[in-house]
């Protein structure tokens, strides 16, 4: 499986794919689009606030295929909202119907899936990410997120708590494994179409 380290160290090994990488970075053509767009799943990883929805939403209509919100697909299926599940049931429920859904959503077809911050930390979760979809792991500086954050109260993990410790706390324990992730692409406080072209040219390189 091709993770972040080996498309950044074999330029030399695959001449064909650094040629391709470049051209999608000069031009964003309707060819190179069709050798990025993939045979399965995109599913994207990542703390909150990373931008992972707004991403996914932005890089399905580049590709032409669907996108899915796992925490949106959650939502209706209890028929609550995130912060009303973890209110009443607890997070390790929530987890749980968490897994199932996203084992519902990998089902083989292309599209873009954008994941909540604790999914892929699921062993069964991210097992079934791993193996059955193209990973992307969207990562960002602490106080990009941190600023993210701040515009939305519906993070039930920092509900009345110091955002930044909790992210810090976060990063340090997920970040291991969220670099388990086929790419990893960073987010800036820049435009989201930034992280959408990085995506694109990484995933030219797997074609």
């Amino acid at each position: 499986m091709l993770n972040s380290n080996t498309l950044q160290n074999s330029d030399a090994a695959l001449p064909q794919a650094r040629r391709l990488c470049i051209a999608l970075r000069a031009m964003n053509s309707e060819a190179n689009l069709e050798k990025a767009k993939p045979g399965r799943p995109i599913v994207l990883v990542g703390l909150m606030g990373v931008g992972k929805s707004t991403i996914g939403r932005r890089l399905a209509q580049r590709l032409q295929i669907p996108f899915v919100d796992a925490d949106h697909e959650i939502e209706d299926a209890a028929g609550l909202s995130i912060p009303e599940i973890f209110e009443r049931f607890g997070e390790a429920h929530f987890r749980d119907g968490e897994r199932r859904v996203i084992a519902r959503l990998i089902d083989g077809t292309a599209k873009v899936i954008a994941t909540g911050g604790g999914a892929f930390m699921n062993p069964e979760t991210r097992s079934l990410i791993l193996g059955n979809a193209i990973s992307v792991w969207i990562d960002a500086d602490l106080d990009v997120i941190v600023d993210r954050v701040a515009r939305r109260d519906n993070r039930p993990l920092l509900k009345g708590k110091n955002a930044r410790e909790v992210l810090t706390q976060l990063a340090e324990a997920r970040n291991p494994m969220y670099a388990l992730a086929d790419l990893h692409v960073r987010s800036q406080s820049t435009p989201h179409d930034a992280t959408v072209n990085a995506i694109l040219e990484k995933l030219a390189c797997l074609a």
